[in-house]
C-alpha cells in the first residue's frame, strides 16, 4: 500500500501524497510549515478524515517549530491550531487531532516544559495518532470480516481505503480483512462525482491488491444492487453524531437509501476519533460547500456552461434509522444507537 504521509524527523518537514495526481502520477508534496500542510487539506492532496487526521497532528508540530521563538507560545499555538481546524469544517478528526495536541502542549507547559521539549513530545504524539490509526483499523476491519457473507458482493462509495487513512483502511480495511479469509467476491465502487474518488483511488488501490473490482457510475449503484447481487454496503464516515447520523462524500445518503429500498445492510466504518459526542443528531453537522469550477470543470477542462448556477456539497448526512451497524475499532455498533454509542464512549475514555 502506498503511503499517504512520511515524517521526517530529521529535517522536521511532513511528506504529502499527492492524491489529487492518482492515479497518473505518485508525487509526494514537502510540508516545511503548517500552512502548507493546511494548504494540502483544503485542496484535497491529502483526504479521508483519519488520513486529515494524522497531517493536523503533525502541522501542529510544525506549528509549534515555527511558534518556539514567540512570546507567549501558546497563544500563537492556539492560532496555529484554529487556523488548521478552519480548513475543512466536516470532518471532525481535523479539530480532534489538533485540539489533542493543543491540549498536550498546555499540559506540558503548565509543568513548565519549554517549548522544545515540548515540541520534541508533540512530535512523538503525532508519530503515536499515526501508528494508531493503522492499528485500529486492522482491528475494525476484523471487527467488520465477520458481519459480510461469505461470496460477499460489495458496493462502496468514495474512498475509505489506505489513503484516506495512515494505512489498511476504514471500510477497504474491511473488504481488505475480508478478502484475506476468502470471503469477497466482488467490490462494486462508485466512481463518485465529481471528483472521482472511487474510481481514482478505491479502484486503484483495490486492483493494485488483487482484491476483484468493478467501477461503476454513481447514478448506476440502484440498478447494480438490483441486477449483481449486491448483499452488502460499506462506506466510511467524516463525523458521525451522538444518535448515529452520519456524514460521509455526498452520494452516501442516496446509496443508503437505495440499499434500504433492496434490503441490502447499509454499514459504516470508523474509528471512534470520528464520532462527534457533543452533537445529538446529523443536523448539527456543518456541511462544507466547495467550489462551483469542480462541478462545471474537470482537471481544467470545462464541462458546463460557464454561467450556470451550481450547488456543490461535499458531504450528505445519512439518518441512522438506515444504518445496519457501525464498525469501529472496540466492536460493531447497532441499534439503539443513542444508548449504544454512549456505552462506545464510556468503552474509549482510556485510549482517547
Amino acid at each position: 500500500m502506498v503511503e499517504t504521509m512520511i515524517w521526517q524527523s530529521r529535517d522536521q518537514l511532513l511528506q504529502v501524497l499527492d492524491q489529487t495526481l492518482l492515479p497518473q502520477k505518485c508525487v509526494f508534496i514537502d510540508c516545511k510549515d503548517y500552512a502548507r500542510v493546511k494548504l494540502a487539506i483544503k485542496r484535497l492532496e491529502v483526504r479521508g478524515a483519519p488520513a486529515i487526521g494524522a497531517a493536523a497532528a503533525f502541522a501542529m508540530v510544525l506549528g509549534a517549530l515555527e511558534c518556539a521563538d514567540k512570546p507567549d507560545f501558546l497563544t500563537a499555538l492556539a492560532k496555529v491550531r484554529d487556523d488548521l481546524i478552519s480548513a475543512r469544517p466536516t470532518a471532525v478528526n481535523l479539530a480532534w487531532a489538533a485540539n489533542k495536541q493543543y491540549a498536550l502542549a498546555v499540559k506540558l507547559n503548565e509543568e513548565d516544559k519549554p517549548p522544545y521539549k515540548i515540541i520534541k513530545d508533540l512530535e512523538a504524539a503525532a508519530i503515536k495518532i499515526y501508528n494508531e490509526d493503522i492499528a485500529r483499523n486492522k482491528k475494525m476491519g476484523e471487527y467488520g470480516a465477520e458481519v459480510l457473507p461469505q461470496d460477499a458482493v460489495v458496493l462502496t462509495h468514495c474512498n475509505a481505503g489506505a489513503l484516506a487513512t495512515c494505512g489498511w483502511g476504514t471500510a477497504l480495511g474491511v473488504i481488505r480483512s475480508a478478502h484475506a479469509q476468502g470471503k469477497i467476491k466482488m467490490v462494486y465502487a462508485d466512481e463518485t462525482r465529481p471528483l472521482l474518488q472511487g474510481a481514482r483511488l478505491t479502484a486503484y488501490e483495490l486492483f493494485e491488491d488483487k482484491i476483484p473490482v468493478t467501477l461503476i457510475t454513481d447514478n448506476m449503484a440502484a440498478w447494480t444492487m438490483k441486477q449483481k447481487g449486491i448483499n452488502a454496503v460499506v462506506v466510511g464516515a467524516d463525523r458521525i453524531a451522538a444518535n448515529g447520523d452520519t456524514a460521509n462524500k455526498i452520494g452516501t445518503y442516496g446509496v443508503a437509501l437505495a440499499a434500504k429500498a433492496h434490503g441490502i445492510p447499509f454499514y459504516i466504518a470508523a474509528p471512534v476519533s470520528t464520532f462527534d459526542f457533543s452533537i445529538a443528531s446529523g443536523k448539527e453537522i456543518p456541511i462544507e460547500e466547495r467550489a462551483a469550477e469542480e462541478v462545471k470543470s474537470f482537471r481544467s477542462e470545462q464541462t458546463a456552461p460557464s454561467g450556470v448556477a451550481t450547488f456543490n456539497p461535499a458531504f450528505d448526512v445519512t439518518p441512522a434509522e438506515l444504518i445496519a451497524g457501525i464498525i469501529t475499532e472496540y466492536g460493531v455498533v447497532t441499534a439503539p444507537y443513542i444508548e449504544n454509542i454512549k456505552k462506545l464512549q464510556e468503552k474509549s475514555k482510556e485510549d482517547f
